[in-house]
């Protein structure tokens, strides 16, 4: 029995094995890497290969193991090459989210492979079963020398040309010796570390894609090298961050990243210096909102991969349905107009911004206005403060759409974002005595407009560590990093909520003129 079973192993294993790998190499998926539409097809040569088009040479950077990939990278939205190069080098300062996302789709098709395999494998002893013992043992009788030598290259024929069935690298054939290490290729250029073990075809490296080639080395040594410095800066200005109390939770609070992904991780080290375990994003992490943008939301989700509390709105440049979609896929709880209880009893209530599609449950009409979002804003978070369920955090995109909320009274604090620039916190007395803060973060990115793409900030980039207690807001402390390379801690401000202060005037939200007002379909 024992042997029975092991010949209807090995007759699976020996089907099972060349099929899962002939199903693995002849499978593509597309997927969006770097802003690109990519078609990615697994190999066995040991490298990741970029097939960047006929403008730009290929590159290829070795795999930790024989398993690889060849990416025929397609359209992008980009308009120009230079705009175009300082995409690439933006990411690839910051490419571990998209390595990370290359990874789960080649091992999601190595995997598909090996199913399909294991089922074709399946054949093998089903026909060893169903032509059964007497007939095999009759073959086996029968069996001469020459009928083994043509059973042999039968078997050897139809092998080889399963395998011719794809070639060893999915694309263009390069012969090896036209590969170059880049500082081979670009002798006069100094290769960052980093990208030392990258390699270039070098039959494609003509003088005018030389040129490209090096603008885009020199944007990415530049990159590495200024956002190296801002997290360096964080370590060395860490004893001036409020420490918090034992009982007291830290959230980071960013806004208008726009696309900058190389601000990810100064913002993670800023988290990482000051206790914070809760991120709060304000929106606009795109610049439009489209799927070439994934790269953004990915690489937040994977600077802080390790944080179980991460809330979200989406901004007025997230236009449509994808960033919001994008972020709940990665775990993400984006706010819809429902109150959501966080970590240590904060109470959290927003929606995303009424010109981007993201509205939430509470509405239905996607042609909302400011005015009607602030109405039904303030009666939900007033609800909860007349139930005893009061609202700790109002987090928003634009303040003005929290604006009644403060008017009334119902919520301990306001986050925002959208002018990309520090106004507040704002000490504000409701219509029914209580007090609430109106806060509103700068440029995470360094944007200015709705770019931040860049080897370094366009202009000051900043995230602000909000502290609780009890779960209501404590205290506030932004961290600005300058254009000039520096970085300006402010001090920690306490918010004094206090109980209802019957002895003070009501007064609605006091708005700073400090720019274009940023309501209705203006501001930034």
């Amino acid at each position: 029995m024992l042997r029975r079973v092991v010949l209807l192993l090995l007759a699976w294993l020996l089907v099972a094995a060349p099929s899962g790998l002939v199903v693995t190499l002849n499978s593509s998926e597309q997927t969006v890497i770097a802003g690109h539409e990519v078609t990615v097809r697994p190999t066995i040569d040991g490298f990741a290969t970029f097939d960047l088009g006929p403008y730009l040479p290929d590159f290829r950077y070795p795999s930790p193991s024989r398993l690889g990939a060849h990416l025929d990278v397609g359209k992008t939205t980009a308009q120009d090459y230079d705009l175009l190069l300082r995409r690439y080098a933006v990411i690839a300062a910051e490419p571990d989210s998209q390595v990370g996302k290359l990874r789960d789709v080649v091992v999601s098709m190595v995997v598909q492979g090996a199913i399909a395999g294991a089922l074709i494998g399946l054949l093998a002893p089903l026909i060893v079963v169903l032509v059964g013992r007497r007939r095999w043992t009759e073959l086996a009788s029968r069996m001469t020398v020459k009928r083994a030598v043509v059973g042999t290259v039968t078997v050897a024929l139809t092998s080889y040309g399963l395998l011719r069935v794809f070639p060893d690298d999915q694309g263009p054939q390069v012969a090896e010796e036209q590969w170059q290490l880049l500082q081979a290729a670009l002798p006069d250029v100094t290769i960052p570390e980093q990208a030392a073990r990258l390699q270039v075809d070098s039959s494609l490296l003509t003088q005018g894609t030389a040129r490209l080639t090096q603008s885009l080395v020199e944007s990415y040594r530049s990159s590495l090298d200024f956002y190296a410095d801002l997290r360096d800066l964080v370590a060395e200005s860490a004893t001036q961050l409020h420490v918090p109390a034992e009982g007291e939770t830290v959230a980071l609070l960013v806004s208008d990243r726009h696309d900058n992904i190389n601000m990810d991780p100064v913002a993670r080290a800023v988290a990482d210096a000051g206790g914070a375990s809760v991120l709060l994003d304000a929106g606009d992490d795109t610049s439009t909102g489209s799927s070439w943008e994934a790269f953004s939301l990915e690489s937040l989700a994977d600077a802080f991969d390790d944080f179980d509390h991460r809330y979200g709105v989406a901004g007025n440049h997230d236009h449509g349905d994808f960033v919001v979609r994008t972020f709940q896929d990665l775990g993400f709880t984006m706010l819809t107009g429902e109150p959501v209880t966080g970590p240590d009893g904060i109470r959290l209530l927003g929606a995303s911004d009424p010109r981007s599609s993201g509205l939430g449950s509470w509405v239905d009409e996607k042609a909302i206005s400011f005015d009607e979002q602030a109405t039904l804003l303030a009666d939900a978070a007033c609800a909860e403060d007349a139930a005893g369920r009061r609202i700790s955090t109002i987090l928003m995109h634009d303040a003005k759409s929290a604006e009644d909320v403060l008017a009334r009274g119902c919520a301990d604090l306001v986050l925002a974002g959208h002018r990309h620039e520090q106004i507040g916190p704002d000490r504000i007395v409701g219509a029914n005595g209580a007090i609430g803060y109106r806060y509103i973060n700068g440029t995470t990115g360094g944007a200015a407009y709705a770019i931040a793409l860049g080897s370094k900030l366009r202009r000051n980039a900043q995230v602000t560590l909000v502290t609780y207690r009890d779960g209501r807001p404590v205290g506030l402390q932004p961290v600005t990093f300058r254009t000039v390379k520096d970085i300006v801690v402010s001090p920690y401000v306490e918010l004094d909520l206090g109980d209802r202060d019957a002895g003070e005037t009501a007064r609605p939200p006091r708005t700073r003129a400090r720019g274009p007002a940023s309501g209705g379909g203006g501001g930034i």
